[in-house]
């Protein structure tokens, strides 16, 4: 019973000594890690995909979107899998599943083999996050949480902007398969570790207990239509295509039904009661925003560095990597001080934090330097480690018992939901408002505009001292001019971008009122102010 939860939590925490706690710990952190960073590092690795498999742009992108569609649908079920199958049997088979399917995603010689396999990959990576997150919940002292829950979000936020950076370095001095092998030692210790040495939640149920199947189904045609719509729309050009017009159908559709049916079940696959409470409610929404910006500005730096600037994608990932350590350093510190500062004013300075970055990235140039770049990513790096901790820890430390499952499914589904609609979004604004601040600046070089005759006049005069003819220098200085207004436009573009981003972050801090006031008691609860 719900009564019985924090007794149980106690005895849970008390079965494990503290080194075996932190064995546990160390194995969920391989496997966090090890998911969280094939979603990034595959994306470089791409392009080599595509030569070897003989793959266009679009059919190669279902090895991304394979992957995160199956990782979104299983999301949410994990709190009921790790229920039905036992939270030990349930985690370490997921984690063979996905070393095993990463062997095969090495070994595909074919496009549909890798896209089969990565939906494996997808299906097992979905508890890497979400069950090792309630695990920690379980059996470690609350006390400990904030400073544990910081460790496991090193993996969570820093993999995205490492991923990059390993994946252009295994591609470049190996092959792209190298970019799935190294998951197998990685996997392989994992899995030992917790069969070894973890057991059984208190609240795992008998497996002959009720199945929610019509749950599951509206899910997976709901979530995975939603799923798939954001994965492709940029590329399909939206509602113009018959795919996203019924991929939208099928998501409301669904998600409405799967609303409703589970609502009114009385052993739903995924509980939205607890939804009522409002720290994991707010913490929860905040968390989509969180992922918009996370995956959202992971996406969208490494297209204005490889595609404006030319920077090689090991390049890319060596600009990047700073504001991943920055994440990694102030986390344990954040983790310590999640005690003693309320939540509220945590989440505020991160929000605030990345704003600033947001505002000062709102101000590169083509000529912007990686040194100029340095200071503001490293800021955004440190705001991450405000926003991750106090939200983890508001948002789940409301819920006990089988309800921490439930949250960190919800919770983690959230953020990549929010991610994925961030990547979605953003790459379809960025073509938009380039198109817009390409017709304002052509607007401008007219013949009565002197500035505009005398910069084409100095093109031209240049090409005629090379030794170019009239009419082709002149023909060559309008090109010129055109890939300058392409470029100015573009990169006003990604100025417009980054904007967006921090208002993302501005509009969404009205839920921080919706925190309950106080500092985080070591139960791991909000403690009301007196």
């Amino acid at each position: 019973m719900a009564t019985q939860a924090p007794p149980s939590q106690t005895i849970e925490h008390e079965e494990y000594s503290p080194a075996i706690r932190w064995v546990i710990l160390a194995a969920l952190m391989l496997g966090t890690v090890m998911e969280v960073l094939d979603i990034s590092i595959v994306n470089v690795a791409v392009p080599e995909m595509m030569g070897n498999l003989g793959a266009t742009l679009d059919q190669i992108s279902w090895v991304a979107t394979g992957y995160i569609v199956a990782n979104v649908i299983i999301l949410p079920l994990t709190g009921f899998l790790s229920l039905y199958f036992g939270r030990r049997n349930y985690l370490g088979f997921s984690i063979i599943l996905f070393t095993v399917a990463s062997i095969f995603c090495g070994l595909s010689r074919s496009l549909n083999e890798l896209v089969i396999f990565r939906i494996l990959q997808g299906m097992g990576g979905a508890a890497l996050l979400s069950t090792a997150q309630a695990t920690l919940f379980e059996i470690f002292p609350r006390r400990q949480l904030g400073i544990i829950q910081a460790i496991f979000g090193i993996g969570v936020m820093v993999g995205p902007t490492v991923g990059p950076t390993l994946g252009g370095w295994i591609t470049d001095n190996y092959s792209w398969p190298w970019v799935f092998f190294i998951n197998v030692p990685i996997g392989a210790l994992a899995a030992f570790l917790v069969f070894t040495f973890m057991k059984d939640s208190k609240y795992s149920r008998n497996r002959n207990a009720h199945v929610d199947g019509i749950g599951i189904l509206l899910l997976a045609v709901g979530v995975g239509s939603l799923q798939t719509l954001l994965e492709k729309g940029n590329r399909e050009d939206w509602f113009q295509s018959n795919l996203i017009a019924w991929l939208a159908l099928f998501a409301v559709a669904g998600l409405t039904a799967f609303v409703i049916w589970e609502l009114r079940n009385q052993h739903p696959a995924v509980d939205l009661r607890i939804l009522k409470h409002r720290d994991f409610t707010a913490g929860t929404l905040y968390g989509i925003v969180l992922g918009f910006g996370l995956y959202g500005g992971v996406f969208i730096l490494p297209v204005y560095l490889q595609e404006l600037r030319h920077f090689t994608a090991n390049q890319t990932g060596w600009i990047l990597f700073p504001g991943g350590m920055t994440t990694a350093i102030v986390l344990p510190f954040t983790g310590r001080l999640v005690s003693r500062v309320s939540p509220r004013i945590m989440v505020a300075i991160g929000s605030v934090g990345f704003v600033a970055s947001m505002w000062i990235l709102r101000f590169i140039t083509l000529d912007t330097s990686s040194t100029q770049l340095f200071w503001p990513l490293a800021l955004r790096g440190a705001a991450m480690g405000f926003l991750f901790m106090p939200l983890t820890l508001v948002a789940l430390g409301s819920l006990k018992g089988k309800d921490i499952g439930a949250g960190t499914g919800l919770f983690n589904l959230a953020r990549q939901l929010g991610g994925s609609a961030g990547i979605a979004f953003l790459s379809t604004f960025v073509d938009h408002r380039a198109t817009v601040h390409r017709a304002s600046l052509v607007e401008n070089i007219s013949v009565y505009n002197p500035l505009a005759v005398q910069r084409l006049h100095a093109i031209q005069q240049g090409l005629m001292a090379k030794g170019y003819a009239v009419p082709v220098a002149k023909q060559q200085a309008l090109a010129v001019v055109d890939r300058i207004v392409n470029g100015q436009a573009r990169v006003m573009s990604f100025e417009d971008t980054f904007l967006v981003i921090g208002a993302a972050f501005l509009c969404a801090m009205p839920l921080i009122l919706m925190f309950k006031k106080g500092q985080l008691a070591q139960t791991g609860r909000p403690q009301a102010e007196h």
